[in-house]
């Protein structure tokens, strides 16, 4: 059974750092691109971040650019997001995911080609 879990999330003030934990198991990791979304109250989740199988290829949606770093470690079987300079409008449930095809050739920002989700870890930053 596959299974994503996130962790490392929290209540933080504009500007500071958190980083993000996905730990999978039930599938070899090391052969899929995995990404993270975020889903920010009456808000439709969004995507944030990408990463290929192999980890030399990465994606970030332009308002996390410069902030964000994501990355990979195939041997723990677990991916993070390195959270950098918060602001409020980072503030939601962040998911880690991964897509549905094994070695994919390029990374996809569409909810749709991601078969596995974990349950999210909340982020909170306050002004």
């Amino acid at each position: 059974q596959v299974q994503l879990v996130e962790s490392g999330g929290g209540l933080v003030q504009a500007g500071d750092s958190l980083r993000l934990s996905c730990a999978a198991s039930g599938r070899t990791f090391s052969n899929y691109n995995m990404g993270w979304f975020r889903q920010a109250p009456r808000k439709e989740r969004e995507f944030v971040a990408a990463i290929k199988w192999n980890a030399f290829g990465t994606d970030y949606t332009d308002s996390v650019k410069g902030r964000f770093t994501i990355s990979k470690d195939n041997a723990k079987n677990t991916v993070y997001l390195q959270m950098n300079s918060l602001k409020p409008e980072d503030t939601a449930v962040y998911y880690c995911a991964t897509v549905r095809q094994k070695w994919g050739v390029r990374l996809t920002r569409s909810e749709d080609e991601y078969d596995y989700w974990g349950q999210g870890t909340q982020v909170t930053v306050s002004s």
